[in-house]
């Protein structure tokens, strides 16, 4: 499969990326990488494979640094470096999911902080795409791009966007300085992309980067039950992970898995091929700490499904069709929708 551009303007990736926040944040995902060794030799495997986008986030824990050091020695001209601001730092995982309005900023000062922050722990000059984490409800889009639009025009950010944004945001947004990308959870378990946003992204010719575009591991056909997740793991509190709701949505994965199998793929290349050919202007970003698992992800991009398998997933996993929000309600009120 071709590479896609990110945005009008941007740089051409490889149409799977790598997100990093699994190796930076053990206390999201208890299965995340343990030290920086075991967290480079896997963004070293990812670009030998041939991925170019390496998504990250300064709450991510150590995973700014690791990023920084993995690519220290590589050709920078072969890397799409993408990082994230607003959370403010300084606070845990659990804190943000807690009371997560308070701890976000967009004011032009804190884009500055940040930006430097973020340049200093990836050990680079110039970060290729720099997003706003989430939209700051206290601070106009406009004030918060236009200080992203100076980072471009001093050289330390080559290219901007918004994760989690609302449409009308985005034309907000675009009207101050042209956005390569937004990123948003999509997949086979979240399709609300398609209702406003991805026609409106189309339209501005902007991409999309689909994070947690395996479900957040359901669609990968990982889990049979709730115990499955450790204790801590932070899933157990997402309403898509509990009771009823996880009951419902095993059988969905069931479904497309047994699809899966009959096409000669994994589930989890299954629901990557399908963002692909929905989409042309849509990257996926899975997350993992295993080598294993980021192959057979990279791999996705060989896979063609066909008319007749296109429409079979549409049938098993019509949108709406998942059950349960895919963040608690704190977490909810920061989607600016």
């Amino acid at each position: 499969m071709k590479n896609r551009k990110l945005g009008r303007t941007g740089p051409d990736v490889f149409p799977i990326g790598l997100g990093c926040m699994s190796i930076g944040i053990a206390e999201v995902y208890t299965s995340s990488v343990r030290d920086d060794d075991e967290a480079v030799a896997l963004i070293h495997r990812a670009l030998d494979l041939g991925v170019t986008l390496l998504d990250t986030a300064d709450v991510y824990g150590n995973s700014e640094r690791q990023v920084g050091k993995a690519i220290k020695g590589r050709p920078r001209d072969r890397i799409t470096l993408a990082t994230k601001f607003g959370f403010t730092t300084g606070v845990s995982a659990n804190q943000r999911r807690e009371s997560p309005r308070g701890m976000i900023n967009g004011s032009r000062q804190y884009v500055r902080e940040a930006c430097e922050a973020s340049l200093a722990r990836l050990e680079v000059d110039y970060i290729d795409l720099y997003y706003l984490h989430r939209v700051d409800p206290g601070t106009p889009i406009e004030e918060t791009v236009g200080a992203m639009a100076d980072l471009v025009k001093q050289g330390k950010v080559r290219h901007i966007g918004l994760s989690e944004p609302a449409a009308a945001t985005v034309r907000r947004a675009n009207e101050v300085h042209p956005l390569a990308a937004i990123q948003t959870e999509y997949s086979l378990f979240s399709r609300e992309p398609e209702e406003e946003l991805l026609p409106v992204l189309e339209e501005l010719g902007i991409a999309l980067v689909a994070y947690s575009p395996l479900g957040r591991g359901f669609l990968a056909g990982r889990f049979r039950k709730p115990e499955d997740l450790a204790a801590d793991d932070w899933r157990r509190g997402n309403p898509r992970f509990q009771g009823e709701n996880f009951a419902k949505n095993l059988q969905l994965a069931e479904h497309l898995q047994q699809l899966a199998t009959r096409k000669g793929c994994t589930p989890a290349q299954l629901a990557l091929a399908w963002l692909l050919q929905r989409h042309d202007n849509v990257v996926p970003i899975p997350g993992t700490s295993s080598a294993k698992r980021l192959e057979e992800n990279v791999r996705a991009a060989d896979s063609q499904l066909t008319r007749q398998e296109l429409d079979e997933i549409d049938r098993i996993a019509p949108r709406g069709a998942v059950a349960g929000s895919r963040y608690n309600e704190a977490m909810q009120g920061l989607v600016n929708g």
